[in-house]
């Protein structure tokens, strides 16, 4: 069934409905790795948590100016979701800062990803998927070498990170799926995370409100780590299952090789090639499933209630058998 029979009108728009779920994921990626570019700045003079609600604060300020979210808080039926959702994003990004803060960027990106390889495994099911995740698990590990450092403390950081980034991926997918506009979800969320880290970054954010520089940069990550990526993911946990999501996330490392041509001249080695390859192939062989079982490419459309990777492979409201609801939203479990 259509994507468009599936949700309600006012979450359908052209643009998201004609790119791509990979293109968004990597226009995600993209972003994602030029924010650590602005991020080099504020290292230099402000702590991990300060950056951290730096960046969460002036996210928040965009978001709050381009999407005005408050204005639907009483109609929202998932306002608990919506609260959940931003105390991980708070804990996500202060947990990251401090533990990139302490171990090489490639670790944390390694145990980052973890857990997500968990969410894609959960819905393997078939041969072809199962080689899938093993190509991109080959792959980051080329990427990323991983290499757990004698520092306890900030692998322990790093694991915590990993726990929050999959929370971000399953609670961001359901408002994806939720009735409300997915976007304006997030908007509101990242205004509760800007909040709940308020106690424990705004003090070491305080330099930044004396240099104009920093708080430029500050705004550059904050667009750069928070607001373009985050509306990229929205775009497309709308659009494809759980799993299929979590095993597109192995892009991310492929792509920050790419940009490291591209932008940095690094050229990359052998192994990093190899990894390269082996995450784009594992993303093109990986399959979804659409509620009739048949199979579809992880960059298609499928547009039906799709596995969502809770295991149940049900019919989540585009069809319309008995108690269905015809245009009713995905939920996720």
């Amino acid at each position: 069934m259509a994507f468009r029979e599936s949700l309600p009108a006012s979450r359908i728009e052209p643009m998201t409905d004609r790119i791509p779920p990979p293109v968004w994921l990597v226009t995600s990626a993209i972003f994602h790795y030029l924010g650590p570019a602005f991020a080099v700045l504020l290292f230099t003079r402000i702590d991990a948590l300060g950056v951290a609600w730096l960046r969460i604060a002036s996210a928040a300020v965009v978001f709050a100016a381009w999407r005005r979210p408050w204005r639907g808080w009483r109609r929202r039926t998932d306002r608990r979701l919506v609260v959940a959702w931003g105390v991980v994003l708070a804990a996500m990004n202060s947990v990251f800062y401090l533990a990139i803060d302490r171990l090489p960027l490639g670790t944390v990106a390694a145990i980052e990803f973890l857990p997500v390889i968990a969410l894609a495994a959960l819905a393997a099911r078939t041969p072809r998927n199962a080689v899938a995740l093993v190509l991109a698990v080959g792959g980051v590990y080329l990427l990323t070498d991983v290499r757990l450092v004698g520092e306890p403390l900030g692998v322990a950081l790093a694991a915590a990170n990993a726990v929050l980034f999959a929370l971000y991926i399953v609670l961001g997918h359901r408002m994806a799926g939720n009735d409300g506009d997915g976007i304006d979800g997030l908007a509101l969320a990242m205004l509760v995370a800007a909040v709940v880290a308020l106690p424990v970054g705004v003090t070491d954010a305080v330099p930044a409100f004396a240099d104009p520089l920093l708080l430029a940069a500050a705004v550059g990550v904050g667009i750069c780590s928070s607001v373009i990526p985050y509306v990229c993911d929205q775009a497309a946990m709308a659009r494809v299952p759980r799993a299929t999501y979590a095993l597109m996330v192995a892009l991310l490392p492929a792509t920050a090789t790419v940009i490291g041509v591209v932008v940095l001249t690094q050229i990359p080695t052998v192994p990093e090639l190899a990894g390269v390859a082996l995450v784009v192939a594992g993303v093109a062989l990986h399959r979804a499933r659409d509620s009739a079982g048949r199979a579809t490419d992880a960059g298609k459309d499928t547009g039906t209630g799709e596995d969502t990777g809770t295991g149940k492979g049900e019919d989540t409201g585009a069809g319309e058998g008995p108690g269905s609801r015809p245009g009713a939203d995905r939920t996720l479990e």
